[in-house]
């Protein structure tokens, strides 16, 4: 199966947000299955910020269809999210 990337940037001051829906975020990709790795995305400052996250799902529409269903996604956490085939070239 391909690899989808998504490349997820918190809107401004949502630090908050995210973390009230962390445990439901982290059930989700736990309960789903499809992803191969993940983690926040750091600012200057140390905090999170974003989320970079590999999926193994079998189309592009199903990533993006993750993607929207997450309780991140849900909550309004994201200023924009990029949904992209990935290539695992190491690791």
């Amino acid at each position: 199966m391909p690899l989808y990337m998504l490349l997820c940037t918190d809107k401004s001051g949502a630090l908050e947000t995210r973390k009230a829906n962390r445990a439901a975020h982290l059930d989700y990709a736990d309960r789903t299955g499809c992803v191969v790795l993940g983690g926040p995305v750091l600012d200057d400052a140390g905090e999170m910020a974003g989320s970079l996250i590999i999926l193994d799902l079998p189309d592009i529409e199903s990533a993006q269809a993750w993607s929207a269903a997450d309780p991140y996604a849900q909550a309004g956490l994201f200023e924009s999210v990029r949904v992209q085939e990935w290539k695992r070239v190491v690791g």
